[in-house]
């Protein structure tokens, strides 16, 4: 076995700023990464590095050593490394970045071929996401849901309104007729028996909706299970049948009259839409240029 030269650099780091939380934000990776490193380094030598106070890191007297042995090489790295990083710096920033499917077609998609950088999309589960930004494997985020990773920020930009949305063949005389006199359980009951339209990932968009606006946990299957909500909304599209889904992805559709909304709930329930990013980075301005332009779509 041999010791990793990233072990090194984060225990310079550590030895250099005094704390793990400073160690993580010149290093640009999570503390708990950080931590990582230290304790695999510390298994290897077999020898305590530093002694861990309530405010710093102080380094043991086997710390000490170890530094005096790594900085010289190390600062030698550094400078060989900033040389050909000097001489590449013509080359294409790549930046990773986690959303739903939907939202990467109806906002990023369109505009991906004028981005001055290379660009890596992740679709996923929003807690992967999370993780992800905080281990460094992503770079920014699109979530209507904050983490309470130390490392991460969230910056609220936007919001999407659930909404309920039928094909525009869709006979829904009666059940307006129900909603506009107020006849929840009547609405409800008839809801129940219509054909049904959702994807695997987001049947929380059809439980948030019923359970607030019926006060009841939705007790019916849908008929069709699809695999996103593009996939519902060209589903419905000129045809019968009823789905819950984020108003903004399906605005184009309502729009053009190929379906039609038609509920959107006493109180209308809203998800706060989040640009999540690392708290240090050194992908900024692309990061910025990012969010402005999705901010622009939205």
């Amino acid at each position: 076995m041999k010791w990793n030269l990233e072990w090194l650099r984060t225990f310079k780091a550590i030895y250099e700023t005094g704390t793990l939380s400073a160690a993580a934000q010149e290093l640009f990776i999570s503390q708990p990464g950080v931590s990582l490193h230290l304790n695999s380094l510390e298994a290897f030598t077999g020898h305590k590095l530093f002694d861990r106070s309530a405010r710093r890191m102080v380094p043991t007297e086997k710390g000490k050593i170890l530094y005096n042995y790594i900085i010289d090489p190390l600062k030698k790295l550094e400078i060989g490394e900033q040389h050909f990083h000097n001489r590449a710096l013509d080359e294409r920033i790549t930046i990773s970045v986690g959303m739903c499917f939907e939202t990467f077609q109806y906002t990023l998609e369109e505009h991906i071929a004028q981005l001055p950088f290379n660009l890596i999309i992740k679709f996923g589960e929003y807690p992967q996401m999370q993780q992800d930004l905080d281990n460094g494997l992503l770079d920014l985020i699109i979530t209507p849901q904050k983490g309470n990773q130390q490392n991460l920020v969230y910056q609220p930009f936007s919001k999407e309104r659930i909404v309920l949305i039928a094909g525009c063949q869709t006979d829904t005389t009666e059940l307006e007729a129900l909603l506009q006199d107020n006849k929840i359980k009547e609405a409800s009951e008839l809801l129940k028996k219509q054909l049904w339209y959702s994807t695997a990932a987001d049947m929380d968009h059809l439980r948030n909706f019923w359970s607030t606006h019926f006060g009841e946990h939705p007790d019916f299957s849908p008929n069709y299970i699809v695999p996103n909500i593009s996939s519902i909304i060209r589903c419905l599209s000129n045809n019968k049948g009823f789905s819950i889904v984020p108003d903004f992805l399906c605005a184009e559709a309502i729009a053009s009259g190929k379906i039609k909304l038609v509920w959107e709930g006493q109180s209308p329930v809203e998800n706060t839409l989040y640009f999540g990013t690392r708290k240090k980075t050194m992908y900024q301005e692309e990061i910025s240029k990012l969010e402005t332009l999705l901010q622009e779509k939205w």
